[in-house]
């Protein structure tokens, strides 16, 4: 069982020797609020806004993008772990460790923040170009010259493990523990806790091999209960804020997707209306209806049942996880917050699901961007592996000449050769990526008469 005396700690990855000695302890900001601080003031952050969430990046209309899903997520994050936080402090008012609580807000928003750090350009369509280039590409002829476990880090690449290698490993010229945030931050941000080994069909895991001892010294500071035996690959029960930061995320998704593509008008007002409506019991559905004949903008209709949505769905999920806290602590929870909400607003969410796979993410501007994304990412990955393997040839030192110096592309093996390569690829805008795409086709070069 694990506990939240041990689960909530300031303790810092990385800077674990300063602890004690070095540490600012007349500041007003916590540590917790200082990860969420460094967070927004870091490069990967900011790059976030030229990131594709679904929709194309916004021409006339403005839609979200991956610097936009995050900073709601967090907002999100905040009030349901606020929530949490006060029902928790009922619970165990007796205890001395109760102040931990006041963290959870902080912790939460600040996770939520860096969930999407680890993404590709091109939504999710460029974390399937980088595995289904080492499964199905021309990556396939590098198998052999790599162990099983680095292997199913390539083929079932996912944006969460490339999320807590960004946050701990120290580039070349970075201090020791990367971003050097907070056990718990880091521990928050882990969606899957095991190894690529287990990822199965879904490519969902949690750590690259490079970051699994990272993990695990993480896991033993916080007691995260193990759930692999020795000699299995790794396994743990999932920290309990997880399941906030997963609901959070899920909530913004599902409900600013369907916004947005109102905005597009792919869906229409009378259709979004009803899919929302459906989350109410019948007398705050008429307190709702009427509130909205006082406005004219149909936008701005949507805007209102967005937020009187999210209401829901945050108390929902908040006092989901206050009923199942034993089961969370105790690693035996399945599935998700939103897996588990009441049957009314469980059916009008599974409602907003099915009409987002049906009408939203197979929208032709959602499926335009996935197969040019696909095209550029697998491009570029070949590009550059072919140089960082031949780095003695003409061609790869003038292309390697272009990849950022904290990125090892002389690293001793082909492993360190490849992930210096995804890392470098993983971290580019879309913007960007299409622009250096360009150029090594020749189709945007500029020659002066």
């Amino acid at each position: 069982m694990m506990h939240w005396q041990y689960l909530i700690t300031d303790l810092r990855f990385g800077l674990e020797n300063l602890y004690d000695s070095e540490r600012n302890t007349s500041s007003v900001r916590s540590d917790f609020q200082r990860d969420y601080d460094r967070l927004v003031f870091s490069s990967p952050f900011r790059r976030l806004q030229n990131k594709t969430q679904v929709f194309p990046l916004p021409g006339s209309i403005f839609v979200h993008n991956r610097l936009t899903h995050s900073l709601e997520v967090s907002s999100v994050g905040r009030s349901m772990a606020s929530e949490v936080a006060i029902a928790l402090r009922a619970r165990y008012g007796s205890e001395p460790w109760i102040s931990k609580f006041d963290a959870l807000p902080e912790i939460v928003s600040a996770a939520c923040l860096a969930h999407d750090l680890g993404n590709p350009p091109f939504g999710h369509s460029g974390e399937m170009a980088i595995s289904t280039f080492f499964s199905e590409g021309a990556g396939k002829s590098l198998s052999n010259g790599l162990t099983p476990g680095q292997w199913a880090d390539l083929t079932h690449f996912d944006g969460n493990a490339n999320a807590f290698r960004l946050l701990t490993h120290p580039f070349r010229g970075r201090r020791p523990g990367g971003f050097a945030m907070t056990y718990p931050t880091l521990a928050s941000v882990v969606k899957y806790p095991y190894s690529s080994l287990l990822a199965g069909d879904k490519n969902k895991f949690g750590f690259f091999t490079s970051e699994a001892e990272s993990y695990v010294r993480v896991a033993e500071e916080l007691k995260i209960k193990r759930l692999s035996a020795p000699g299995e690959p790794l396994r743990y029960a999932r920290y309990p804020l997880v399941y906030l930061v997963e609901a959070a995320d899920d909530i913004c998704y599902e409900v600013m997707d369907i916004e947005d593509a109102h905005k597009l008008g792919i869906l229409p007002t009378h259709q979004v209306i009803d899919l929302m409506l459906a989350y109410f019991e019948p007398e705050r559905r008429e307190s709702i209806e009427r509130l909205m004949k006082l406005v004219d903008d149909p936008n701005e209709k949507i805007v209102y049942l967005r937020s009187c949505v999210i209401g829901v769905l945050v108390e929902a999920c908040a006092a989901t996880f206050i009923e199942h806290e034993d089961e969370i602590l105790a690693g035996e929870f399945t599935g998700t917050l939103i897996q588990h909400l009441p049957q009314r607003v469980s059916d009008a969410y599974s409602g907003c699901n099915e009409l987002s796979w049906n009408k939203i993410y197979r929208a032709p501007d959602v499926v335009d961007i996935e197969l040019a994304g696909t095209r550029i990412i697998s491009f570029l990955i070949e590009r550059l592996i072919q140089a960082v393997i031949n780095p003695s040839l003409n061609y790869s030192r003038l292309l390697l000449a272009k990849v950022p110096q904290q990125y090892q592309t002389d690293a001793p093996t082909l492993y360190g050769k490849i992930q210096a390569v995804v890392d470098h690829i993983s971290g580019m805008t879309d913007v960007y990526a299409l622009d250096l795409y360009r150029k090594l086709n020749a189709m945007s070069l500029k020659i002066n008469n």
